[in-house]
């Protein structure tokens, strides 16, 4: 499948109307001279180049996993992994982007699926990824030769140009939520891609990855790595559902005595983070976990920048744009750029957050519209 766009020149019209010069023949000879050289003038293209406000070609759109894991398992069934193919990943494409296997402009998403005994062999890419576990344990990641179990709930970094690869060790597959910077490294050919061995580095199995002995204590930053504080990616490759977990309950029961701590009523977020910095886990991508209570919703939100979501457990809905979804555990759903989103839980609603906010805070082009506020 090839991603690229045709390079054949726009084709210039003169039309009659305010915003346009007078159709005439000599414009029109213009125009075609415009087309010999590949140039194209700004008055014919400045309102879609320049809207008043962002025009997203992606559109709103839901995945419901109960479809989307018969399919991953009958991938199981024919198509291997190794050398080549890599990894058995089936990307979300937006119906938006022209068949591109892309959930938005700038945001790549997949689920994965490894059977027992299979390996996904090593290799690396200038790309950043992480992994989100909906269900399942047993399979094993190593990222730069450090072995990290993968379970329900967990978030694991895979930094941009970390060897990486994965084994199932368990008697049962495992499906998880592949996220990814491809389309955004793509579209700005910035793209590296390195084979490494058809194995994994180790077949251990240890208690606790090397990564979480230094990194995973909070508030606590190993004198021996402080000079990894600086670096782009955090050191900490996987943030445990336990942890998690009890982060957003304790918020919750802080809401309940009355105290601070929640974003807004019946609301607890928290942002997976640098453990020595306190910055995104990755300089271009965001990840957040969600948690309602029942019947709470949240205020409607607009940001430029997009997000996919997935549900990790309980019933709600989320309303983007002019959509409006029923969630189930599993279900993914794409709030494109400057769309309204509103969710609401039924019971209990726990979603996990990926977004691409870290790229346009860099650039200084971000902006998030709440209930009619601007900042």
């Amino acid at each position: 499948m090839s991603l690229e766009t045709p390079t054949s020149p726009v084709r210039l019209t003169a039309v009659d109307s305010p915003t346009q010069p007078p159709a005439t023949p000599e414009l029109d000879d213009l125009y075609r001279g415009f087309e010999r050289e590949l140039l194209v003038p700004l008055w014919t293209e400045i309102g879609d180049l320049m809207p008043l406000s962002p025009q997203p070609s992606a559109v709103p759109h839901l995945w419901h996993w109960g479809s989307m894991l018969p399919l991953a398992e009958r991938a199981g069934d024919l198509v291997p992994v190794g050398r080549g193919g890599e990894r058995r990943a089936i990307a979300l494409a937006n119906p938006g982007l022209g068949g591109r296997p892309f959930a938005t402009p700038t945001l790549w998403a997949a689920i994965q699926y490894l059977r027992p005994d299979e390996v996904a062999p090593e290799h690396r890419h200038t790309q950043n990824a992480f992994r989100f576990v909906i269900e399942g344990e047993g399979v094993w990641t190593v990222v730069d030769g450090d072995p990290v179990a993968m379970r329900r709930g967990d978030f694991l970094l895979t930094p941009g140009w970390r060897w990486h690869g994965h084994h199932n060790v368990a008697t049962e597959p495992m499906a998880w939520l592949d996220g990814l910077d491809i389309p955004f490294v793509h579209g700005t050919d910035s793209a590296f891609f390195e084979f490494g061995s058809e194995q994994v580095s180790t077949t251990e199995t240890p208690r606790i990855s090397r990564g979480e002995r230094l990194w995973g204590h909070p508030g606590l930053t190993p004198v021996s790595q402080a000079g990894n504080r600086s670096q782009p990616h955090s050191p900490l490759m996987a943030y445990r559902w336990e942890h998690t977990d009890a982060a957003l309950r304790e918020q919750l029961a802080l809401e309940t005595e009355g105290a601070p701590g929640v974003l807004e009523p019946g609301h607890a977020a928290v942002r997976f983070s640098h453990p020595g910095t306190g910055e995104d886990v990755m300089p271009t991508l965001r990840a957040e976990f969600h948690r309602f209570r029942d019947g709470a919703t949240s205020a409607t939100r607009r940001e430029v920048g997009s997000s996919v979501w997935q549900v990790f457990e309980g019933t709600g809905t989320a309303r983007v744009g002019d959509q409006e979804w029923q969630l189930t555990r599993g279900d993914l759903f794409v709030v494109p750029s400057w769309q309204p989103l509103t969710i609401s839980a039924e019971s209990g609603l726990d979603l996990f957050r990926f977004s691409d906010t870290p790229i346009f805070e860099r650039l200084h082009q971000y902006r998030v519209q709440v209930e009619g506020t601007h900042s």
